[in-house]
């Protein structure tokens, strides 16, 4: 959605001297927002005994995020080993990490394990056999198949590449029981940017009754579900955000049931990202060139290596011209970068304030999956990040690449295989 009143309202009156100091195009990161929004999934939740957010790495991957996240008292989760290495980096151990990935390599197995090892969430009943030493505790990424929907970004379950299938689900906590595991969970995650809390509500109840079944055919008990990420953000300014109080309340009230059948319940996990930081971050830009054919567009000096959402998805990110509104002219536009690519664009037939050379661009929501998905096509090089701290201070976390860096791959001891004779 546009970016909250409260952010405008901390980043507006820094802004210039930030682009003066800093250079565009950056990405900028508001503190106190995210600070706001940990509070407040965690009042949703507050009558869930040990309700814990894991936040998803992968949406924004800067350890000084993740420092916000561990004072919030969240955990990591963690889909490779660099992000195993970055949660560490900030004193993630043990119950802090939860470790999902799919087609998980030997050395991701031992990493997983390794500086006081993690929550093993497996993706496939055949990792069992793959696991170096089985972990007193073990969780499963359930794929209920056609039972449920999901929708457009992770696809439908039956077609997902995630998961332990129905029909595996049982057999696989009895094959871990059997290897030595004793403490268990389960695991989901069928959307992502859901914005109806309904759906997120049908998941834990789904999680819970599946709990009930497995503890009864196998003889065991679980210590947490995890509903998985997906709770969604509006990026367009009309749509309605996620009801976090409302599905909270219903959430809690699924628990309380499962304490009367049951006299006790798991702990309750998530793993949001985006709804963490998304609204959280905007991509600051200037235009550099204005281009007359069959359409206008206006170029940036930043492309799609920036934030690749728009031509990855066809998704919409709000724009706003700094220091203009669409009551001083208007005229409709493509926004693209440099890349040697038609999709490189950041806006596609947008409304927007007539722009001009020299001109700020702001670009909404790019807090998680902006630089993150950063890339290098083209020898283009992924921009800065920035902190709007909560005391206004505006700090560097991630200095912009340098051709140093692009070409350091190509510095190495020569090698080589000679022929076979």
């Amino acid at each position: 959605m546009p970016m909250s009143e409260a952010f405008k309202n901390r980043l507006l009156p820094v802004l210039p001297r930030t682009i003066e100091h800093f250079g565009t195009p950056f990405h900028i990161y508001d503190e106190a927002g995210i600070r706001e929004t940990g509070r407040r999934l965690k009042n949703a939740f507050a009558g869930i005994e040990n309700f814990r957010e894991f936040f998803a790495v992968k949406a924004l991957p800067n350890p000084r995020i993740l420092e916000i996240m561990g004072s919030m008292g969240f955990g990591y989760d963690c889909s490779s080993i660099s992000e195993l290495l970055l949660s560490r980096k900030v004193g993630g151990r043990d119950e802090d990490i939860m470790y999902t990935s799919n087609n998980t390599s030997h050395d991701e197995f031992i990493a997983a394990a390794a500086d006081g090892g993690s929550i093993l969430n497996l993706d496939d009943i055949s990792l069992l056999a793959k696991v170096p030493v089985m972990p007193e505790r073990i969780c499963f990424r359930y794929n209920p198949g056609p039972r449920r929907v999901g929708n457009d970004i992770i696809g439908n379950p039956i077609e997902a590449k995630y998961g332990v299938s129905h029909d595996q689900i049982v057999d696989a906590y009895r094959q871990a029981k059997e290897r030595g595991a004793q403490r268990f969970g389960l695991h989901t995650m069928l959307a992502s940017n859901e914005l109806n809390h309904e759906y997120m509500v049908h998941t834990a109840e789904m999680l819970l009754e599946l709990v009930e079944f497995i503890a009864q055919e196998v003889g065991i008990s679980f210590e947490f579900i995890n509903i998985g990420g997906g709770l969604g953000i509006p990026y367009q300014p009309e749509a309605n955000e996620l009801q976090i109080e409302v599905m909270g309340r219903e959430i809690t009230t699924a628990f309380q049931a499962f304490r009367q059948r049951n006299g006790y319940t798991p702990a309750l996990f998530m793993e949001s990202g985006r709804y963490m930081t998304g609204p959280h971050g905007v991509l600051a830009v200037k235009a550099i060139n204005r281009k007359e054919i069959y359409r206008t567009y206006v170029g940036v000096d930043a492309c799609m290596n920036a934030l690749m959402r728009p031509a990855l998805y066809g998704a919409y990110h709000h724009i706003d011209v700094l220091g203009k509104d669409l009551a001083g002219g208007m005229e409709v536009v493509d926004v693209v970068g440099s890349l040697c690519e038609n999709n490189d664009k950041f806006a596609v037939q947008r409304q927007l304030p007539q722009i001009v050379d020299g001109d700020i661009l702001l670009i909404h929501d790019t807090g998680a999956h902006g630089h993150a998905m950063g890339f290098n096509y083209n020898g283009t090089l992924r921009p800065q990040e920035l902190m709007l701290r909560e005391d206004g201070r505006i700090d560097l976390i991630r200095r912009r690449e340098t051709l140093d860096d692009y070409f350091a791959t190509l510095n190495f001891e020569e090698d080589s295989l000679p022929p076979k004779v």
